[in-house]
C-alpha cells in the first residue's frame, strides 16, 4: 500500500475491530512474537459478544450473541488457555428443544442415540443423517470453518457433506423425515441461516449445529458472552498486545504505521476507511457484496421460569418457538417478499436457568429474536410474545422488564451489522464459500498490506474466531 513506507513502522500489525475474529486475528499475529495494537470504537472489547443490563438492575443481557455451540468447538478457540482467564462454559441439560401444539416437543439430545429414540419411526433417519458428520467431527471441522479447498484433507468426507449441505432445508427435511417432529426440529436448525427455505445450502447449516450439538452440547459462558472476548483480551494482552477502546477508525491516517493492517469489519467499512488504496477491480467486487436479513431482538426481565407446556423446553438452554416445518418456511419466506411474518420463527435463549449469575435471586433473563427484512423498523414485540406465549402459556404475566432493538439499533450498535445482518453478509449458495469477492485468498485485499478478518470472510458468522485466524495467517506469509 502505498504512503507506508515514510515514516518508521511502529507496529507489526494492527488490527480494526475488538470482536472474537478481530481478537483471534490479533492473537495469532501477537503468537508469532509480532507487535500487535486492537483499535475498538466501542469503550469495551466485544463485538457481537457483549453482555449489559438492557433492562434492570441485576439481569444480564447478552446484546447479540448468547448461545455459542461453534465457540466450544472451534479449533482456534480450543487452542487458547481461555479457561485459565476465568472462562467458565455452562451446559444445559438439553442443548435444544423445538415446541409443538398437538404433540410432544422435539428434542436435540446431547446423546445422538437418545435423539434418534426419541424420534421413533424417523431416528434411524436422522441418525443415517447425523452419525457420519458426529462420529466424524474433529476431521470435519477443520475444513468446515475455514476457506474453500478445491484438496480437502478428507476429500470423501467432504463430498458426502456436500452432497447433503448444497440441498435446500426444505428438500432435505422433507426427503429424511416423515414426522412433523424431525422436519420441525432440522428447519428449526437450518433456519439459523437468514434465508428463506427453500434456497440451495440451507441445509449445511442445520446440519453443522445439529451435530455440533450432539458433540458439544450448546454451551454458553457464565456471567454473559462478555466473558469470551475478556479472556481473549487477557490472554492477548499477556502476549504483549496492545488494545485502545473508545477509538473508531474513520480512515488510514489516523492509524499507526505498521506492516498490516487486519480489519475486523464488513466490506462496507473496508472501503469507507481504506477506500483509495483498494485496487479499483476488488472494490468493484466489494460493492457487489450481498449482506443478509436482519433481525429484531427482545430482552426480558421475568419474575419466574418461562411457564414452557413440555417440560422438555424448560431443560433446554434454546427453545425454537417456530412450530412446524411447514410455518417455518413461510415465516422465513417473508425475508424474500420483503414483509414481516404474523407467527415468526423465535430463537429463544434461557440462560439464567442454569447460569445463576444472570438474573436476582428467583428471576429469570429471556433472549429472543426473529428475523426480517433488512433496514426493517416495524416492531415485532407483539409476533414474537405471541410466539412465546403460544407454547408458554402464561408467558406475558411474567414479564417485569423488556428492551428491544430494530435492524437500526442493532447496526448503530455494531456497524458491522448492516440492516440488522447479524452475519457479515448473506449466506447463500453464492457467497457461502466464496465470500467476500470469490477469490483464492479470500481474506488478502490484493496488492495491498491489508487483511479482512471478519465474518463477511469464510466460514462466516458465529463466534468461533475462524475468520480472523485464517486471515493472520494470510498475513502472516509476508512475514515468513
Amino acid at each position: 500500500m502505498k504512503g507506508t513506507k515514510t515514516r518508521e513502522t511502529k507496529y507489526d500489525a494492527v488490527v480494526i475491530g475488538s470482536g472474537p475474529n478481530g481478537l483471534a486475528a490479533a492473537i495469532t499475529m501477537a503468537r508469532e512474537g509480532l507487535s500487535v495494537k486492537v483499535f475498538e470504537a466501542a469503550d469495551t472489547v466485544g463485538g457481537g459478544t457483549r453482555t449489559k443490563e438492557l433492562t434492570l438492575p441485576g439481569f444480564k443481557h447478552d446484546i447479540c450473541s448468547a448461545i455459542h455451540p461453534m465457540a466450544k468447538t472451534s479449533p482456534f478457540l480450543r487452542s487458547l488457555p481461555l479457561e485459565e482467564y476465568g472462562l467458565e462454559w455452562i451446559y444445559p441439560e438439553y442443548p435444544l428443544a423445538h415446541p409443538l401444539d398437538n404433540e410432544p416437543a422435539a428434542v436435540l439430545y446431547r446423546s445422538l442415540s437418545e435423539t434418534v429414540k426419541s424420534l421413533g419411526n424417523d431416528g434411524r433417519s436422522y441418525q443415517k443423517l447425523f452419525e457420519p458428520l458426529v462420529q466424524n467431527w474433529n476431521k470435519l471441522a477443520p475444513q468446515l470453518l475455514g476457506p474453500l479447498s478445491l484438496l480437502p484433507d478428507t476429500p470423501l468426507l467432504m463430498a458426502r457433506f456436500g452432497l447433503k449441505a448444497l440441498q435446500s432445508a426444505e428438500s432435505l427435511a422433507g426427503s429424511y423425515f416423515s414426522t412433523p417432529r424431525a422436519q420441525a426440529l432440522f428447519a428449526g436448525l437450518a433456519a439459523h441461516s437468514i434465508l428463506p427455505l427453500d434456497k440451495l445450502s440451507t441445509s449445511a447449516i442445520g446440519l453443522v449445529l445439529g451435530a455440533v450439538g450432539h458433540v458439544e452440547n450448546w454451551p454458553y459462558p457464565k456471567g454473559g458472552s462478555q466473558a469470551i472476548t475478556n479472556t481473549m483480551a487477557d490472554y492477548f494482552k499477556d502476549l504483549g498486545g496492545e488494545i485502545e477502546t473508545g477509538r473508531r477508525i474513520n480512515s488510514l491516517a489516523e492509524l499507526p504505521t505498521s506492516k498490516t493492517i487486519l480489519f475486523n469489519t464488513t466490506p462496507a467499512q473496508l472501503l469507507d476507511i481504506a477506500g483509495d488504496y483498494v485496487p479499483s477491480g476488488y472494490a468493484g467486487k466489494l460493492k457487489k457484496f450481498k449482506y443478509g436479513a436482519g433481525v429484531f431482538k427482545i430482552d426480558l426481565a421475568l419474575s419466574e421460569p418461562i411457564p414452557w407446556k413440555d417440560e422438555a423446553c424448560r431443560k433446554a438452554g434454546t427453545v425454537h418457538a417456530g412450530g412446524t416445518l411447514e410455518e417455518i418456511v413461510n415465516s422465513e419466506q417473508c425475508l424474500e417478499n420483503n414483509s414481516h411474518p404474523e407467527k415468526p420463527y423465535v430463537l429463544v435463549a434461557q440462560q439464567s436457568l442454569f447460569d445463576e449469575t444472570r438474573a436476582p435471586k428467583g428471576k429469570h433473563t429471556c433472549w429472543a429474536y426473529c428475523h426480517v427484512p433488512s433496514g426493517s423498523t416495524k416492531d415485532m414485540t407483539e409476533p414474537i410474545l405471541n410466539q412465546i406465549e403460544r407454547f408458554a402459556p402464561g408467558f406475558r404475566d411474567l414479564i417485569i422488564g423488556q428492551h428491544t432493538m430494530n435492524t437500526q439499533a442493532m447496526q448503530n450498535y455494531n456497524p458491522n451489522y448492516i440492516g440488522g445482518d447479524i452475519n457479515g453478509g448473506k449466506q447463500d449458495i453464492t457467497q457461502l464459500f466464496t465470500r467476500p469477492a470469490g477469490l483464492f485468498d479470500p481474506y488478502h485485499v490484493p496488492d495491498t498490506n491489508m487483511y479482512l478478518s471478519s465474518s463477511s470472510t469464510p466460514p462466516g458468522g458465529g463466534v468461533h474466531g475462524m475468520c480472523g485466524y485464517h486471515a493472520a495467517q494470510s498475513a502472516l506469509k509476508q512475514f515468513r
